[in-house]
């Protein structure tokens, strides 16, 4: 009988294996059809706990009661959510029934989760924004209009205050060291561009169709960073984008992102930009590096530094006010005479980057070097031939 037994279950493997995997898919799609409805369900009554407490009028009571009942109700329908990725997305995957777009959710999911233990604030953030980036995409390919309009005002008030949270855990690591660019953070100042960008591609355009007073420059700066989303973009392009992302960051995320910390970043694009012209082979590609390069001096200083508060060091401050006196008074000349008022510009700036990069750790001889070079041909300092160096004369020797 036990031999027997044995055998008849040995021989049985494979039919009792295809039955589990027949009832595993037809379990599945009720699985998920159990868990759509508990997230519709929850997203309902999500809504409307969002809708009273936006509710205005009301006294500080009432406003904290509704607080609390919208934020159980977040909790549970984000609950509901992490709850759909593993139970359905991930049996799918294994059962090898997932569509490409749930392959790539179950890695990105598990991606974030990585960030649990090293990066616990990241993680938190960044899961809550994972969840509710995938049920709105459900939710937007839906025909219920209705539901679409009065989900995605949720979506874009919570969207917002996650990613200023990320982006205020980005500030408080660059914190640390905010006079200098520390190279070591080269990696916080990537991940700061790329939530920046993140948030630009995919939240700022429904934000724009949805609010319609939004603010006017961000619209026309919008516009320009479009330019950027067509296309392959080389080292100059990218550094371009950087300082588009950097400028609508001044009016998305002041608090978040604040100015000293904004500051670092554009140091660390400036650095950038000072790389590629210095590495720049070819003649023609090095004038329009050098040309980024101008812009980027022009909006750090007119955007940013002209309008810090407070200054640390007091040296610096009182350099800045004579470069921007001499700005202003070159600006002038910009209605009469523009030739004239692009190449004082750029005298005064190269001037000025030169006093800043001469001490700096990064080895800026090639850039100076080119700096002189045009100064010489703008008539802007001379140039020296028969130079005696070291007691002994070279012929044709010529020094800027």
């Amino acid at each position: 009988m036990e031999e027997r037994s044995l055998r008849i279950t040995g021989a049985d493997k494979t039919f009792f294996n295809k039955i589990t995997s027949t009832l595993t898919r037809i379990l599945i799609p009720t699985k998920i059809g159990i868990n759509s409805m508990l997230i519709s369900v929850k997203r309902n009554g999500l809504i409307r706990s969002f809708e009273n407490y936006n509710i205005k009028d009301i006294s500080s009571e009432k406003k904290e009661e509704l607080e609390k009942k919208y934020d159980q109700a977040y909790t549970s329908y984000l609950e509901a959510l992490d709850k759909y990725v593993l139970d359905s997305i991930y049996k799918k995957v294994k059962n090898s029934t997932a569509t490409e777009f749930e392959k790539q959710a179950l890695s990105k999911y598990y991606g974030i989760v990585q960030l649990k233990e090293s990066e616990h604030i990241e993680y938190k953030y960044r899961k809550q924004k994972y969840l509710i980036e995938l049920d709105y995409e459900g939710v937007r390919n839906s025909t219920k209009e209705k539901l679409i309009s009065k989900y995605s005002e949720f979506y874009i008030s919570k969207i917002d205050m996650l990613y200023k949270g990320i982006l205020k855990n980005y500030s408080i690591k660059l914190a640390d060291n905010t006079n200098t660019y520390d190279s070591t953070k080269e990696w916080i100042y990537t991940k700061v561009f790329a939530t920046l960008e993140e948030y630009i591609a995919n939240v700022l355009p429904i934000k724009m169709k949805q609010e319609k007073t939004i603010n006017k420059d961000i619209t026309e700066e919008y516009k320009k960073y479009e330019k950027y989303e067509v296309g392959k973009l080389d080292n100059k392009d990218r550094i371009e984008k950087n300082m588009i992302l950097l400028s609508l960051s001044r009016k998305l995320f002041t608090h978040s992102l604040p100015l000293v910390v904004v500051e670092q970043c554009y140091m660390k694009v400036l650095k950038d930009a000072r790389c590629l012209v210095q590495d720049t082979k070819i003649a023609a590609r090095r004038e329009k590096a050098y040309s980024t390069l101008i812009n980027i001096i022009e909006e750090y200083n007119s955007k940013l530094v002209s309008t810090k508060v407070y200054w640390d060091n007091q040296d610096e401050k009182e350099n800045f006010k004579k470069f921007w006196d001499k700005y202003k008074e070159i600006s002038y000349l910009k209605e009469t005479d523009f030739i004239e008022y692009v190449k004082q510009k750029e005298i005064l700036f190269m001037k000025n980057d030169i006093k800043q990069i001469r001490n700096e750790k990064q080895d800026y001889t090639k850039i100076i070097k080119y700096y002189k070079r045009k100064l010489v041909d703008y008539g802007a300092i001379r140039e020296l031939k028969g130079y005696k160096s070291t007691g002994k004369y070279i012929k044709n020797k010529k020094v800027a």
